[in-house]
């Protein structure tokens, strides 16, 4: 085996390790709560109630730069602060948790990622599945000591109006609507108008869970394979759904597979709402 061909199949390794290692199990974090930081993107009154011991309070909310009009990200200068009064820096090792339904808790974790943190995770498991299974919780809120976070804004993740807009002429990119599907066909919408971005697959959010009467997973590696087997690994791919929320979960799981992908945060309520921009309305066929 030759110098260059070694070197490929360690960097092959390296991916497929790291595509991986994205989730966390409960029995885990119990055995190794010491490795993580694990962050509640609850919000603060459920927190208060209630939380995985030693976890950090981090709204999901705080991710949204305007939530009432559309998904957009929070602006740099504003998430620098929120991030250095949580006392979180970008080597730490973050495992993130919602009360089960996996999207706010993949919202943060693609929130993250666009500002530079290199070692993000999510528990496989929700905060509900926590306390059914009698794992320690506290009401006390940890100490954190402010960090020097300076904002990192990785463009690779984050997909923009303009962005999306190369995306539906571009060969090389595949647009993934992560809405119900329903809302794909144009039979509803969070938006004034009806359909969907023009070359957009429909791959609902919620086919990236599993679902019983009590709880919410994750599914696993081989399943997820299988639901994205038709999408060409060689290609970027951009998400969406209403506000770029559900989308996350499909961004989670493609990250986990190995894709290059990004998430548009303003989504549909902006793209949608912009009569200037083309959709397609299968509703209307």
């Amino acid at each position: 085996m030759n110098k260059f061909t070694l070197i490929v199949l360690i960097s092959l390794y390296s991916v497929l390790l790291n595509a991986s290692s994205l989730r966390v199990t409960s029995d885990n974090i119990v055995q190794n709560n010491k490795n993580y930081i694990l962050l509640d993107t609850r919000e603060a009154l459920f927190y208060k109630q209630g939380h995985i011991k030693n976890a950090i309070n981090f709204p999901v909310s705080l991710t949204y730069e305007r939530a009432l009009v559309d998904g957009k990200l929070t602006n740099p200068f504003t998430m620098q602060k929120i991030i250095q009064n949580l006392g979180l820096r970008e080597d730490d090792t973050l495992v993130i948790y919602d009360e089960g339904s996996f999207f706010d808790a993949a919202r943060l974790f693609w929130a993250l990622e666009v500002y530079g943190f290199k070692h993000v995770k999510l528990l496989d498991s929700g905060y509900v599945h926590w306390k059914e299974k009698g794992y320690p919780t506290s009401n006390i809120s940890p100490k954190v000591k402010k960090s020097n976070y300076i904002t990192i804004i990785d463009n690779n993740r984050l997909a923009t109006k303009f962005a999306t807009q190369i995306a539906t002429k571009n060969p090389n990119h595949i647009i993934i609507d992560a809405r119900p599907t329903e809302a794909y066909l144009g039979k509803v919408s969070a938006a004034k108008r009806y359909g969907h971005i023009p070359k957009a697959k429909n791959i609902p959010a919620t086919h990236n869970i599993n679902t019983t009467a009590t709880t919410q997973t994750l599914k696993d590696i081989d399943t997820l394979k299988t639901l994205y087997q038709d999408i060409d690994k060689n290609k970027k791919i951009i998400l969406y759904c209403a506000i770029g929320k559900i989308s996350a979960t499909n961004y989670f799981a493609l990250r986990e597979l190995g894709y290059n992908v990004s998430n548009y945060d303003a989504s549909w309520k902006e793209w949608g709402n912009d009569f200037k921009l083309p959709i397609e309305n299968p509703s209307k066929k």
